[in-house]
């Protein structure tokens, strides 16, 4: 992979609520309404304006993302997206594909430059760490390939561990 795309990603630990960054990226539920995790942090960071702004959406399939308002998240926009519930069928790997090319088209479709994710269906949805990285990554390297106008593409992990497998994975590109 070309030296110029590997430079636009970046793996870090921490809290996603913090980063200011033009979109961070919500593992939504589809209902859009908030929830438990990554979800349930980024609306009470945001406060009572993304909530609202959320009632008016109509939900979100899954593979599929929707862009807010950031309200009082250092972020200038929320991107929502809705990952798989792993089930160990190929589906899930469509799915979750789909889940972060759409948040990058939202991306460069409003012209914005950095975008932050989270590890998409990782948590209660189940979906493999290991597995997650590969197709988020993968797809991310694809997309900047084509879309040279996304300046940063962060992966930022809450655990640890989880930071390990995104650091190992980029390693061995």
């Amino acid at each position: 992979m070309k030296k110029e795309i590997l430079d636009k990603i970046e793996i870090r630990q921490g809290d996603i609520t913090r980063l200011d960054v033009d979109a961070i990226v919500n593992a939504a539920n589809s209902k859009l309404l908030g929830g438990g995790g990554v979800d349930g942090a980024i609306h009470r960071a945001a406060g009572p304006g993304l909530l609202e702004e959320c009632r008016t959406i109509g939900g979100c399939p899954t593979g599929e993302a929707r862009i807010t308002g950031g309200y009082n998240l250092p972020a200038r926009h929320v991107i929502h997206t809705v990952g798989p519930v792993y089930s160990g069928k190929p589906q899930d790997r469509q799915l979750l594909t789909g889940c972060y090319l759409s948040s990058l088209n939202l991306a460069a479709e409003n012209n914005l430059k950095t975008i932050a994710f989270p590890a998409i269906s990782c948590g209660v949805y189940g979906y493999p760490i290991k597995d997650a990285c590969k197709i988020a990554v993968d797809t991310s390297m694809e997309f900047l390939s084509r879309h040279p106008s996304l300046k940063k593409i962060i992966f930022i992990q809450f655990s640890e561990k989880d930071y390990g497998v995104y650091e190992a994975y980029l390693k061995s590109i």
